[in-house]
């Protein structure tokens, strides 16, 4: 066992698309709808604040990865550059948060599924869904890819689609007559800060959640192939994707519609698209929904299973979970993962789905905590590689002072998420997992003391 190493079985299109895959998803399609309703069409700006940042976030992830290509990446940085109670948090934060994601997404597939079969048991589908996706993962990493690849296929021609309907609508008239819209939406319903900058502060933990997964191809590393070509490419292509599929998106749903009548509508994309006469709109974005649910789910279960192989080879996890398939993939550690996406069929058959809500939100700050080992990782990194003397190919910009500018607008927003009373409980309940995993980090110690410095992701 101890000389299987993970299989580099994602090919650059797999990268590709996971990388576009992981910034896409139910918080975008269903939950940008709660962020305009707190700040109007500010939301644009907000997006666009946010995404900047999310983009050194990646730069600084990608320098590093260009030189050291790990699984686990962030927290195998934080463990060798910061502390390994900080590669520890951010290894059971980004599972903390994947396993709720994962959660929630299958939950959220026998919901909408409920759609088309309004008698049809909401954990049904949601059984189905985790099997079906359970078992691309074991099988190998390149059935993970395979999946990942087409549901994020789906979702980006989807938002295309309904980028292009809406410049169609604003400029042209088409399917409102001939009457070309215009962009009077942006101002005219209350102005631009509809919420004040009170609405704007608040929306901007929604938009940054939205964000979250963003670092997931830094867990893809160990298993790309070329992964230095592979990764720059996609780490590069960061700042086109978040102008066109936030930004894009967000510019045609507030531009289409006035602020203040999106609520009543269902989601904003369902909405963009019975502007322009699909009648069939509703069940066009219920099964792109679904798509991105499954995706999310299949993301969450490839990701947390990683991180449990990396807690386990840091010696921060059972050794259990550092047991290879033959075909390369973390068995244990993925199947650990299902058990815990297991009590998502059972939640979606007994829970109230407020409860799951709450739950859902609760990993908004386990979800940054990688975020903030990344930067810190890098100004370490840059530091120790300079004094060697090794040079940097794929350098962030504006290092390192992109860095705390970037953590300053994180505690920004989670300063904003403290006097927000919707966001604070969420707030509060990651902060008590974070200290519960801190405490839990010195059980461990005496193993992580044996590792040492060899990991040897």
């Amino acid at each position: 066992m101890g000389k299987k190493e993970l299989n580099r079985g994602l090919q650059s299109r797999h990268i590709q698309m996971i990388a576009l895959g992981g910034t896409i998803g139910v918080g975008l399609f269903m939950g940008s709808a709660s962020a305009i309703q707190w700040t109007g069409p500010s939301v644009l700006l907000a997006y666009m604040i946010a995404g900047v940042f999310i983009f050194f976030i990646m730069r600084a992830m990608g320098e590093m990865l260009y030189l050291e290509p790990s699984t686990g990446s962030f927290a195998t940085f934080g463990y060798k550059y910061i502390h390994p109670m900080a590669g520890y948090l951010a290894a059971w934060s980004n599972w903390f948060q994947w396993v709720v994601v994962g959660m929630s997404e299958i939950i959220a597939v026998g919901t909408y599924m409920q759609y088309w079969f309004p008698n049809l048991p909401a954990w049904i589908p949601g059984l189905i869904a985790f099997v079906i996706l359970g078992a691309a993962n074991l099988v190998s990493v390149k059935s993970f890819g395979e999946f990942e690849f087409w549901f994020s296929l789906v979702k980006v021609i989807t938002i295309v689609l309904m980028i292009l309907a809406g410049l169609g609508i604003i400029f042209f008239g088409f399917g409102n007559g001939g009457t070309a819209i215009g962009l009077s939406n942006l101002w005219k319903h209350g102005g631009f800060f509809t919420g004040g900058w009170s609405g704007f502060f608040f929306a901007l933990s929604l938009v940054i959640a939205a964000y979250q997964g963003v670092e997931l191809i830094g867990i893809t590393a160990g298993e790309a192939k070329e992964p230095q070509k592979t990764l720059t490419k996609a780490t590069q292509s960061i700042i086109w994707r978040i102008l066109i599929f936030y930004i894009g998106s967000i510019f045609v749903i507030v531009t289409v519609y006035p602020w203040n009548q999106l609520h009543s509508l269902g989601s904003p994309f369902v909405a963009t698209f019975a502007k322009v006469g699909i009648t069939v709109a509703a069940g066009i974005i219920n099964f792109v929904v679904i798509t991105s649910a499954m995706s999310g789910c299949n993301s969450g279960i490839y990701s947390a299973g990683r991180m449990l192989y990396t807690l386990g080879v840091n010696g921060q996890a059972p050794t259990v979970f550092t047991k290879l398939s033959k075909n390369g993939v973390p068995l244990l550690g993925t199947i650990g993962v299902l058990v815990g996406l297991a009590v998502g069929v059972v939640l979606s058959y007994i829970a109230p789905k407020n409860l799951f809500v709450y739950v859902y939100s609760a990993s908004v700050l386990p979800g940054m905590i990688p975020w903030f080992v990344i930067l810190i990782s890098q100004i370490q990194f840059r530091k120790m590689n300079d004094a060697k003397g090794i040079t940097h190919p794929f350098k962030m910009p504006f290092a390192p002072l992109s860095n705390y500018i970037t953590i300053a607008f994180l505690v920004m927003v989670l300063i904003g998420m403290w006097f927000n009373k919707d966001t604070r409980v969420s707030l509060i309940a990651g902060i008590v997992f974070l200290f519960v995993i801190s405490i839990s980090f010195f059980g461990f110690k005496n193993r992580q003391q044996k590792v040492g410095n060899s990991v040897r992701l």
